[in-house]
C-alpha cells in the first residue's frame, strides 16, 4: 500500500476543488493568525463547521489578541461562541489559555507542539493544527476523519487517533504532512463518510482496501 500514497494524494488534490475546506483552514486562508487558529480549533470541538466559523467571527469582533481576550468576562465569550458544544467550558478554557499566553509566552502562540500541549484544553490534534496551519511547519493533525480514512485505506492499522499520528509520522512522506489533514477531512466530510461511504464517487477507489466497510454507496 505504501507505494500508492503518491497516487492517493494526487487524486485527492485533483478532487479537492469540489469540497469545502475544513473550517480552521478556511479561516487560516483569510488570515494566517496562529492565535485565531488556536481559538477556532478550541471552539470546533464537537461543533459543526458552520457554527465554528460564525462563533470565531463573533468572538474576534470583541478581541483580537490574547491580552484583549483575557479581559473579556465569561458571559461575553459564552454569548459570542454559543451554540458551540460545551460553550461554557470552552469560554473558561479560552480565558485560561489567553492568560497563560500573556503571562508565560509574551502573548505569542508557541510554534512547538510540546509547548502548545502545556496549554489548558490543547491536545495533540489542536497542537498539530496550530503548527501546520498557523505556522506552516511540519506536523500531522489527526482527527476522527484522518484516523478513520487512514485505516480504511489500509495505510495504517491503529486503534486511536494518537496511534495514527505516530504511525503516520513513521510512514507518511514528510512532504505530505501539512496537507494530509485538509485533504482527508474534506474527503471524509463529503465522500468517505463514517457510515455508508460514497465509494461510487471516490477518486481513490482503486487504491482503497475498504477496511471495515460493510455498506457503501
Amino acid at each position: 500500500m505504501a507505494h500508492d500514497i503518491d497516487e492517493i494524494i494526487k487524486a485527492l488534490n485533483g478532487a479537492r476543488h469540489e469540497w469545502r475546506l475544513p473550517v480552521v483552514s478556511e479561516i487560516a486562508e483569510k488570515k494566517r493568525d496562529p492565535f485565531r487558529i488556536l481559538i477556532s480549533t478550541i471552539i470546533s470541538l464537537r461543533t459543526k463547521d458552520d457554527v465554528t466559523r460564525d462563533a470565531t467571527i463573533r468572538l474576534f469582533e470583541h478581541a483580537e489578541t490574547p491580552a484583549e481576550m483575557m479581559k473579556l468576562d465569561n458571559e461575553t465569550i459564552e454569548k459570542a461562541i454559543f451554540p458551540a458544544g460545551f460553550y461554557r467550558n470552552k469560554a473558561k478554557t479560552i480565558i485560561d489559555v489567553c492568560k497563560t499566553l500573556v503571562e508565560q509566552y509574551k502573548g505569542i502562540v508557541p510554534d512547538d507542539i510540546d509547548e502548545l500541549l502545556k496549554l489548558k484544553g490543547v491536545g495533540r490534534k489542536t497542537a498539530n493544527l496550530v503548527v501546520t496551519v498557523g505556522y506552516e511547519k511540519p506536523g500531522i493533525c489527526v482527527d476522527t476523519h484522518v484516523h478513520r480514512i487512514s485505516n480504511r485505506f489500509g495505510y495504517v492499522k491503529t486503534k486511536t487517533p494518537n496511534d495514527t499520528e505516530f504511525a503516520l509520522r513513521k510512514k507518511l512522506p514528510e512532504k505530505y504532512w501539512i496537507e494530509y489533514n485538509d485533504l482527508l477531512v474534506a474527503f471524509g466530510q463529503h465522500v468517505c463518510k463514517p457510515i455508508s461511504p460514497l465509494c461510487s464517487q471516490c477518486p481513490v477507489h482503486d487504491h482503497c482496501h475498504r477496511v471495515g466497510v460493510k455498506i457503501h454507496r
